[in-house]
């Protein structure tokens, strides 16, 4: 693929995820992603030949290892778990109030919306949240917890955080966040 074939399946995917976590995998539809990316329609099939499932596929692959990076980074940069799990939610907490409460976590709004009926779309959120659960659990492992331990720690800390921002967004406040935030400490220094 060349140089513009790329530019434009990056484009689509880009204009699938905006949409996707504004408005979950039934708001999004092919024409407003075409119309949000500026792709024509025939490249939609060209890049994306099983269609809306395979663009929002690649879109929430695309988003949740943007967001795995970015937690990558969070860990390597934080003191301790307590620590990367607070400023996990500060950046999720930054995406929700400057997009106005559109966004918060790239997968939610799909994942609520799709994957339980959805086997394409339920598979990648699946792996996803477990990629981003992994890497709490290895932080907390790290730390001297034992790994089944840690694995269930990880587990509740995420269910915290993407409760929160579901929370948050049906609030249009940031206050459900800053409560995980201080919970997050209690649930991680006290086990």
């Amino acid at each position: 693929m060349g140089t513009k074939g790329t530019a434009t399946r990056a484009r689509l995917i880009d204009g699938a995820r905006e949409l996707l976590e504004a408005h979950g995998y039934a708001g999004t539809g092919l024409n407003q992603v075409l119309a949000a990316s500026g792709a024509p329609r025939g490249s939609l099939y060209f890049h994306f030949p099983g269609g809306k499932d395979e663009l929002v596929t690649a879109a929430l692959e695309a988003a949740g290892a943007e967001v795995g990076a970015a937690l990558a980074d969070l860990a390597a940069e934080a003191p301790d778990p307590v620590a990367f799990v607070q400023r996990m939610i500060d950046l999720f907490a930054t995406r929700m109030v400057e997009s106005d409460f559109t966004k918060g976590c790239p997968i939610a709004a799909t994942a609520v919306d799709a994957a339980a009926t959805n086997d394409r779309v339920h598979e990648v959120c699946s792996r996803v949240y477990a990629s981003w659960q992994r890497e709490l659990a290895l932080r907390l492992t790290a730390e001297g917890r034992a790994p089944e331990a840690a694995d269930a720690l990880a587990w509740s800390a995420l269910s915290l955080v993407e409760g929160a921002i579901l929370l948050a967004r049906a609030a249009r406040s940031r206050t459900p966040l800053d409560r995980a935030r201080a919970s997050v400490a209690l649930l991680l220094k006290d086990a």
